[in-house]
């Protein structure tokens, strides 16, 4: 159904799609997706000791006023991201600011974290609870002067309803957030975070999403503070504000994070080294370009415990995770795996 409509939703700016989309997901203009492959034990899993029936999960940025988690969950994802929130409302960006790049599979976005601020969300999620584990992306508003305690204050809020926090420090469109990469920065921040988590007496996990853009040394500077400060997560990665070269959409050159088919090499092959760092030690949450059963292979294979997906979604409908769990199943019967947990960090 999805490819017979595609073209007329294609006509539509981007922006306005996402949110044709999410006010159909709100009063169930949608076909009911039939789950064939529920409780199989193939994809079941365990994030932050709760259990998933799959490892496939809407990344944050789609359901960003956490509006149609439960809609989500109903199109078979096995575990939901909203956000990015911050503490106040703010608009973002001027628009336009979402731009669709068809031959390349892939958008750029300059949103900047356009939301209703938290205690309006917080008092969504109050009044309807998740169906499944929710994930709440947190981060600063764009004229604060403290994004520490932007951080904080979103914590405070949202730590009695999340199943995790994610720490987005890695967004390209708002003003010096990805400073947070830097070794002493990060480690100043999880430290207060952790410290104010104790203080109240919060056991919620906190993950980190990183930028798709670093080097290997702050690879390895990175992975030590997340040890250290002992992050139950990590989330690789966010958009890129680079890998333009390769785009062959006359778009390619507008600013903001690009997301989708071209930067999926670049986040599998960060994900493998943070992999070999980690032993284990710390779940990766792969994000970039996971469209299919291949890319979600490829994305377990370099050593993720889970991906996420939201462009993918774009461009394959609303029914994409089953084509994905589809997908996957035949692959991992020719390998004989018994649940794909057994093929995590496997790559040659």
């Amino acid at each position: 159904m999805f490819s017979n409509i595609r073209s007329l939703i294609f006509k539509l700016d981007p922006e306005s799609a996402h949110n044709l989309a999410i006010k159909s997901l709100k009063f169930n203009f949608v076909p009911d997706i039939l789950n064939e492959d529920k409780n199989n034990p193939l994809f079941e899993t365990k994030l932050f000791e709760k259990n998933l029936d799959n490892p496939i999960g809407m990344a944050a940025g789609f359901d960003k006023n956490a509006e149609v988690y439960n809609s989500l969950f109903k199109l078979g994802f096995g575990f939901v991201e909203v956000g990015t929130i911050t503490p106040l409302k703010q608009y973002g960006n001027p628009k336009p600011r979402v731009f669709r790049l068809v031959e390349d599979e892939a958008l750029i976005n300059r949103l900047g974290f356009n939301n209703l601020g938290a205690k309006n969300i917080i008092d969504r999620i109050k009044k309807n609870n998740p169906s499944g584990l929710l994930g709440i992306n947190i981060g600063p508003n764009m004229d604060t002067k403290e994004k520490v305690n932007d951080y904080i204050e979103c914590f405070k809020i949202f730590h009695e309803v999340a199943d995790y926090i994610t720490i987005n420090i890695s967004s390209p469109n708002t003003e010096n957030l990805r400073n947070f990469h830097n070794q002493i920065k990060l480690n100043e921040l999880l430290q207060t975070l952790n410290k104010e988590k104790k203080n109240f007496g919060s056991k919620t996990p906190i993950t980190v999403k990183i930028s798709p853009d670093i080097d290997d040394r702050e690879i390895e500077q990175i992975a030590e503070v997340l040890l250290n400060n002992k992050i139950g997560a990590i989330i690789i990665s966010n958009t890129s504000d680079s890998s333009r070269d390769i785009l062959k959409n006359i778009q390619g050159h507008q600013k903001g994070g690009l997301s989708g088919k071209p930067i999926e090499l670049k986040s599998t092959k960060l994900i493998s080294k943070f992999y070999k760092i980690f032993n284990g030690k710390i779940k990766i949450i792969g994000v970039g370009g996971v469209d299919s059963g291949k890319s979600a292979y490829e994305k377990f294979l370099a050593g993720a415990n889970y991906v996420q997906l939201y462009t993918g979604m774009v461009f394959r409908g609303p029914n994409i995770v089953n084509l994905i769990k589809k997908e996957l199943k035949e692959i991992l019967s020719k390998d004989g795996v018994k649940n794909f947990n057994e093929i995590v960090g496997k790559s040659k």
